[in-house]
């Protein structure tokens, strides 16, 4: 079966750096703060779908892109970023809240509020020929002959050599950071390699959510774990800012007779124990030992699985 017809990328994966870099082997793209998806696009055909990393299907939710094919020359797979703006910076809990709707009333009262877009910077598939096996420029140069920007679509820019500088800009602009990537570099399936590198001013990390602890004025203390290599999850401590029990109440989520993490410390006595279902996504400014220095919850995922949420070895 043709890869379109058969959907089902799992899309490149992106490796982590602590600090900014120049090089002329690489190019730097912002990075932005959305839900990563693969777009197939047919003009002939007149459709659209988008598809984020757990197969599901984002049209229904974002209504305002079904008619971006209309926006590309050739049949084609696209490897992008769907984003909500609000003030021109991209932000992440506006489009979380769109893709928990369901009610279309309420959803097309807020595509007309904020409408989302969709950022491309990779083609992987044109007119039934992938390619991935092309160098990253050639595949860039390609991207910009196939698609016709307008307000729902658009390409990611890029810059050759200063990723210092593009970072610092992204840092003032208050972005979540920075994309080095391999100027020769192919496209993997579903593989990690220092070939795509995010840099961030912000680190954040996924765990599954546990419990959580009553506080004052309606507020509550995600009790947060990962997934050790044994497959046991592991204790990770509490996330407090971003946090309230009416945020939490949005998601599906069910309570657990006992607590799913085998070892839990003192201090945890009051918490209201959930099955381990929900991933949050925790950002954090980084330090040397590892632990999470003024924790906030950055909303939570639905593009990834519990078991997922692994320590760091």
């Amino acid at each position: 079966m043709d890869l379109f017809d058969k959907k089902g990328i799992r899309p490149m994966l992106i490796s982590e750096l602590k600090e900014p870099f120049d090089s002329p082997d690489y190019i730097f793209e912002l990075k932005l703060d959305g839900i990563r998806c693969i777009a197939y696009l047919d003009p002939e055909k007149n459709s659209s779908e988008l598809i984020n990393k757990r197969d599901f299907k984002l049209l229904p939710r974002f209504p305002e892109l079904n008619e971006i094919h209309k926006q590309v020359k050739k049949k084609c797979i696209l490897d992008g970023e769907l984003i909500v703006s609000k003030n021109g910076v991209p932000d992440f809990f506006e489009i979380q809240r769109r893709s928990m709707m369901s009610d279309p009333f309420k959803i097309r009262l807020a595509d007309k509020q904020h409408p989302a877009s969709f950022v491309a910077y990779d083609i992987i598939y044109i007119d039934g020929e992938l390619t991935t096996d092309l160098d990253l420029i050639k595949r860039k140069k390609l991207l910009e002959k196939i698609v016709k920007e307008n307000d729902r679509i658009a390409i990611s820019r890029y810059i050759e050599n200063n990723g210092i500088k593009l970072f610092e800009l992204a840092k003032q602009q208050k972005l979540e950071g920075i994309v080095a990537k391999l100027k020769g570099s192919k496209y993997l399936f579903d593989k990690r390699s220092k070939d795509w590198i995010k840099i961030k001013f912000l680190e954040d990390k996924d765990f599954v959510v546990c419990g959580y602890i009553l506080k004052e004025n309606n507020m509550a203390s995600l009790v947060i774990a990962q997934y050790g290599n044994d497959g046991i999850l592991v204790y990770k401590g509490h996330v407090t800012l971003g946090v309230s029990l009416r945020k939490l109440e949005q998601y599906n989520y069910k309570i657990a007779s006992s607590p799913s993490i085998p070892h839990v410390p003192e201090g945890n006595e009051n918490a209201v124990w959930l099955e381990p279902t929900l991933v949050a996504i925790v950002e954090y400014m980084p330090n040397d030992k590892g632990a999470l220095r003024q924790p906030v919850l950055k909303g939570i995922r639905e593009d990834k699985l519990p078991i997922e949420c692994r320590e760091e070895q």
